[in-house]
């Protein structure tokens, strides 16, 4: 990588570590040829390094910088120039919805896409009303960004190369934008049948559900369990929480959100 020697070398440097920045930005700035830049904003520098790996793991997306208050966002934007900019809303000098309507007074017209852990329905509500182009709950999967990440690049796509002729060429715009979620249909390798039972379980549990615990009340294995259960999250069925122990990796344990394989029924609805 090169550059010029300064406070941005050092910015670059936080960045890629993980301490905390002097400034919001790194030098890797945006002139790589049809690259998307992207800013991570999170105040948490170890969820940031990991936002940072997984969205450098998705062409053709390049993480131009990292900010972990509401200022350094501001301030590397107008550094940076980044066409999207990953925001957490827990900022801790400010509410990440409110930087939204500080860069657009600034004239910048980067996208934005929420990623944070607010479930409140204001906050839903809010990013959708400030013209969000996605919003991702933490915690999440590398394969959970990389959707919403190739969905944008499609739709940014698809947005600079349009000539509107017509109205045909506004409502294809438009349609891409919007895509409509069908119900998926299972996987390869999974059955209706465990689908409905690990659903069912899943359902009926009292608080949240281990892959071990499911596999226990439904007597598949525990590799099996898991399986279902990621596919239950990935697809909006389940949510998923983290609970740390002394030691190795957190326990990912879920709960039932609602039935989206149309396969399960409540008990009283079972002969």
């Amino acid at each position: 990588m090169t550059g010029t020697s300064g406070p941005t070398d050092a910015a670059a440097t936080a960045a890629t570590t993980g301490a905390t920045p002097t400034t919001a930005a790194t030098a890797t700035g945006r002139a790589v040829g049809a690259a998307i830049g992207v800013l991570v904003v999170d105040d948490d520098f170890m969820v940031a390094r990991v936002h940072r790996a997984f969205v450098e793991r998705v062409e053709p997306f390049r993480v131009v910088g990292v900010a972990g208050t509401g200022e350094q966002a501001l301030a590397a934007v107008g550094e940076l120039r980044p066409d999207l900019v990953l925001l957490d809303l827990y900022l801790p000098d400010v509410f990440g919805l409110d930087v939204i309507p500080r860069l657009r007074a600034a004239g910048h017209d980067c996208d934005v896409m929420v990623i944070s852990a607010a479930r409140e329905a204001e906050a839903v509500r809010g990013a959708v009303r400030q013209g969000v182009v996605d919003y991702l709950l933490k915690p999440f999967e590398f394969e959970d960004l990389r959707v919403r990440l190739e969905r944008y690049a499609v739709q940014r796509g698809r947005l600079l190369g349009t000539v509107v002729r017509s109205q045909a060429d506004v409502d294809r715009v438009l349609a891409g934008a919007a895509p409509a979620a069908p119900v998926p249909a299972l996987p390869k390798g999974m059955s209706v049948e465990t689908a409905e039972l690990v659903e069912r379980t899943l359902r009926e549990a009292d608080g949240t559900l281990s892959a071990s615990e499911c596999a226990a009340l439904t007597g598949v294995s525990r590799v099996s369990a898991r399986r279902y259960l990621e596919y239950f999250h990935t697809v909006g069925g389940a949510e998923v929480s983290l609970r740390y122990g002394v030691a190795g990796r957190p326990e990912r344990r879920y709960r039932f959100r609602g039935a989206v394989t149309g396969l399960a029924l409540p008990p009283a609805a079972r002969p």
